[in-house]
């Protein structure tokens, strides 16, 4: 069997407040837009993107989570702390950089739903 070729992966995340999700990843710097009713994309990069659904069950959204690799897991500790700042996004939070066990110092992000990013800057030592 000739193998099939895939281009792209966007996965789907809950919103329990949509319009407070697309502001929240907006504050982040990522670019979100409206592409249906419901649903926005979010793009993170020239090819990284997810979508934001106007859609939320409580164990989806915080079982949900996003691994996006990163050149500085302290420097964006500091940008996502900054734009929590204030009482903006409620629910949301960040947690300083932890080194884990397999090579990699991560930034956990709960987003206002609770949908859990791993902001995961790989170390030298890693596989």
């Amino acid at each position: 069997m000739t193998p099939l070729a895939a281009t792209d992966l966007r996965p789907f995340i809950p919103a329990r407040d949509y319009g407070l999700s697309k502001r929240f990843y907006a504050a982040l710097g990522w670019e979100t837009r409206d592409v249906a009713d419901g649903m926005a994309l979010v793009t993170l990069g020239p090819q990284q993107h997810f979508y934001i659904q106007d859609y939320y069950l409580k164990e989806v959204a915080e079982n949900a989570m996003l691994h996006v690799t990163v050149d500085d897991a302290l420097a964006w500790h500091r940008h996502v702390a900054s734009a929590l700042s204030g009482d903006a996004f409620p629910g949301a939070r960040v947690q300083p950089p932890t080194p884990q066990s397999y090579g990699a110092l991560v930034t956990f992000v709960h987003d206002p739903s609770g949908v859990l990013l791993h902001l995961c800057q790989w170390l030298p030592t890693a596989p």
